[in-house]
């Protein structure tokens, strides 16, 4: 197998990584002829990342080879990753090959500097890989949802992560509440204090699942004669939840559709909606609060 690119995009790649080094150590990283994709499996947190990324949206020059319809699929430690990415958002050429050193397989990042002569050198930052087989690759599953009762499109991410930062010295718990009228709630409800945070005027954005990579397992149509003045409402641990928020470093549109009782699941835009290079698809798992339906 062979692989050799042209990292163009090193910010937006850098920053991609940092929304998810937070939530996970590792993540597999899926290539093929036309999209990367970035999966974070569960971990103690429950939260899934699915994340699909067009190829020229970070890359040139980009040549890959298999013997499995040109796809390689590899495991990679997100810190090393996010320090080379990092040593080389300065540099004016950054090229990305998959190579194997003492019988290990690498990512390796040779990168273009200058020194204080002015003369051009290349450093190569290697970071490890576990390429896999792909019937491994196979049986990894995108997680199937309930069709989302609503969706909304959120506040600036890192206003909403100050507001959560404040709650989470209330509770562990957070409920997220949105109905179709646009009305977004951030609620903290212990047995000694109440608190509830109100966005009015969210944007109700008209969703294709198809587009964005969720499995759902209702129509599209399931919730059309819901109340629009009805509230869905999912309890989410608090910490996840500020974890996703480390996404606002890549956000420009947020989306949130939330699953009563089951989950939410955020779709994070890299550039505008409309041209976007990519969307980050976050699961997180709802918390249940004995009285969900």
């Amino acid at each position: 197998m062979r692989f050799r690119a042209t990292v163009e995009n090193v910010q937006t790649f850098h920053r991609v990584v940092s929304s998810l080094e937070k939530m996970s150590k590792r993540c597999m990283i899926k290539l093929n002829e036309t999209t990367m994709r970035i999966i974070c499996l569960p971990g103690d947190s429950g939260v899934q990342l699915w994340s699909s990324i067009r190829i020229e949206h970070i890359f040139t020059d980009y040549r890959i080879q298999s013997n499995n319809n040109n796809e390689i699929t590899f495991e990679i430690s997100s810190e090393p990753l996010l320090a080379a990415l990092k040593s080389a958002l300065s540099s004016p050429e950054v090229v990305l090959k998959l190579t194997k050193k003492n019988d290990h397989a690498t990512w390796s990042f040779e990168i273009a500097i200058s020194s204080t002569s002015g003369s051009r050198m290349n450093i190569v930052h290697d970071v490890r890989v576990a390429v896999q087989r792909p019937a491994d690759v196979a049986r990894m599953k995108e997680p199937l949802c309930p069709e989302p009762d609503v969706h909304v499109v959120l506040p600036p991410l890192k206003a909403l992560r100050t507001v959560l930062e404040r709650k989470a010295k209330l509770s562990d718990v957070v409920a997220i509440r949105c109905n179709k009228r646009g009305c977004l709630k951030l609620a903290i409800e212990t047995e000694v204090v109440g608190v509830e945070t109100t966005w009015d005027g969210c944007t109700h954005p008209n969703m294709d699942d198809n587009e964005h990579g969720s499995q759902s397992q209702k129509p599209a149509d399931m919730h059309d004669d819901q109340d629009p003045e009805a509230f869905a409402s999912v309890l989410l641990p608090v910490k996840a939840l500020i974890r996703f928020m480390n996404c606002h470093v890549v956000s420009t549109t947020t989306i949130a559709g939330l699953c009563q009782g089951f989950c939410v699941i955020m779709y994070v835009y890299i550039g505008e909606m409309q041209d976007a290079g990519g969307v980050l698809t976050f699961y997180i798992p709802a918390i249940s609060d004995g009285d969900d339906d």
